[in-house]
């Protein structure tokens, strides 16, 4: 293999497209698996509600951990480089997705099933901490200026292009397997599949050198000793601001794509291959919409956008529902493609939105645990809360008003930050009022 060479504009689009990808990919394939099958597989003595209830509980389990991640690979990602966190990322997330495949059935060997699904969970969501932080950084520390939204939108279609891919395989395994193959090992293929991926991205970031963003900080003596107590003592706010900004993306995407795949199916009694062929091409619009998206941020610049978004949103959390409760398979799929074009409307911008407001020397560790730790909320625990408000008020509406209370926090909290599509990205400045 050859040794790493400073990349072409093309070459790192695919070294920080393909690895999110890959890593979005073994996510959500997660996620699809817990709403439709692991309920039976790793908790059948439970009952239908309570069983996904469950699998939703475990599938929180990674984003509980991806903060812990953010902080382990931001720590190593600035003081020893971008470039040696993200293979260690992507292989530790590719051999958990891998051992979630392998796992043997409740009926099998009991208890240890849930244990060790948890387990595995837990070691995808390190990764995954350590995953997007490191890819953003890669793309935004090698873009020409005035072009860091563009570059950002390589990792940021990731997301997009990882859950169709793992959709797809589900659909075919799906329409090829009758429900009970489908439930015995079919699920497992999409986990396992994920080997072949790992190789292929692994071999692709070996080829890739370090950014010159960091290298040139390194030069310059910029090392800190401890990044993330470095990031605490000099802008914590900053850090707190743009966690609760971000909690909305979040929601949006596993509201619409883990709640709604879920409560279709479950609730609605929706065919299962009619809500995922919804989600497909709700994410499809998604992908192409963030990139467009991304590359206004250059323009019109990264707080506007998020902000419109935000509002959207706020706008957009009841006709979600009552478009989905409808039942009808055009309507849900209009329901999923609104939703997400507020997401993706924030989560253009917020790839170089969120690198820009941290200084170099701590960046990787604070833009990795902003997006992060906002997952908590808006990933880990809005899917539970969503299942758990239907099944207290038997109505979509109390989902649509959480939606629509987190709008408003994200709200809140972009108001006290600058805009930053102009900063100096090599200076290391902070451009928020906050600090």
């Amino acid at each position: 293999m050859s040794s790493p060479t400073a990349p072409s504009g093309r070459r790192i689009a695919i070294a920080s497209f393909v690895g999110t990808a890959i890593e979005f990919y073994d996510f959500y394939i997660y996620g699809t698996a817990a709403a439709l099958v692991f309920g039976a597989v790793f908790f059948p003595s439970f009952s239908p509600l309570a069983g996904t209830l469950a699998s939703l509980a475990t599938f929180a389990v990674g984003f509980v951990a991806r903060p812990l991640g953010a902080i382990l690979f931001g720590h190593f990602g600035d003081r020893i480089g971008r470039k040696r966190m993200l293979i260690v990322s992507l292989v530790l997330m590719g051999g958990a997705t891998v051992a979630v495949g392998l796992i043997p059935s409740y009926d099998t060997i009991g208890v240890l099933a849930p244990v060790l699904l948890v387990i595995a969970r837990f070691l995808q969501g390190i990764g995954l901490g350590g995953e997007w932080g490191g890819a953003v950084l890669l793309a935004t520390e090698y873009a020409p200026p005035g072009k860091r939204g563009l570059y950002s939108a390589f990792p940021q279609l990731g997301p997009a292009v990882g859950f169709v891919l793992g959709n797809a395989l589900f659909l075919l395994l799906d329409a090829t397997m009758s429900d009970e193959t489908f439930r015995a090992v079919g699920w497992r293929i999409p986990f396992l599949a994920s080997a072949v991926l790992l190789v292929v991205g692994y071999y692709i970031r070996m080829r890739i050198a370090e950014t010159p963003v960091f290298q040139a900080a390194m030069d310059q003596q910029e090392r800190s000793r401890v990044p993330f107590a470095d990031l605490l003592r000099s802008q914590p706010l900053v850090l707190l601001l743009a966690t609760l900004s971000f909690i909305l993306a979040h929601t949006l995407f596993y509201t619409v794509t883990t709640f709604v795949l879920s409560y279709g199916t479950s609730t609605l009694h929706v065919d299962r291959t009619t809500m995922l062929l919804a989600a497909m091409v709700a994410v499809a619009v998604m992908g192409v919409a963030t990139l467009w998206f991304a590359v206004q941020s250059d323009r019109i610049g990264r707080k506007r956008l998020c902000l419109a978004s935000a509002v959207l949103a706020a706008v957009w959390a009841f006709p979600l529902f009552w478009l989905v409760d409808t039942g009808q398979p055009l309507l849900i799929t209009l329901a999923m493609t609104g939703g997400l074009l507020c997401f993706a409307m924030l989560y253009g911008p917020m790839g170089a939105f969120l690198p820009e407001l941290f200084r170099v020397r701590y960046r990787y560790s604070g833009a990795s645990f902003a997006y992060s730790a906002s997952g908590i909320v808006g990933g880990g625990i809005s899917p539970l809360v969503a299942t758990d408000l239907l099944a207290k008020t038997g109505s979509s509406a109390a989902v649509s008003a959480y939606v629509l209370v987190i709008a408003v926090i994200c709200i809140v909290s972009l108001a006290p930050l600058r805009e930053t599509k102009d900063a100096d990205f090599t200076d290391g400045l902070a451009p928020t009022r906050a600090r």
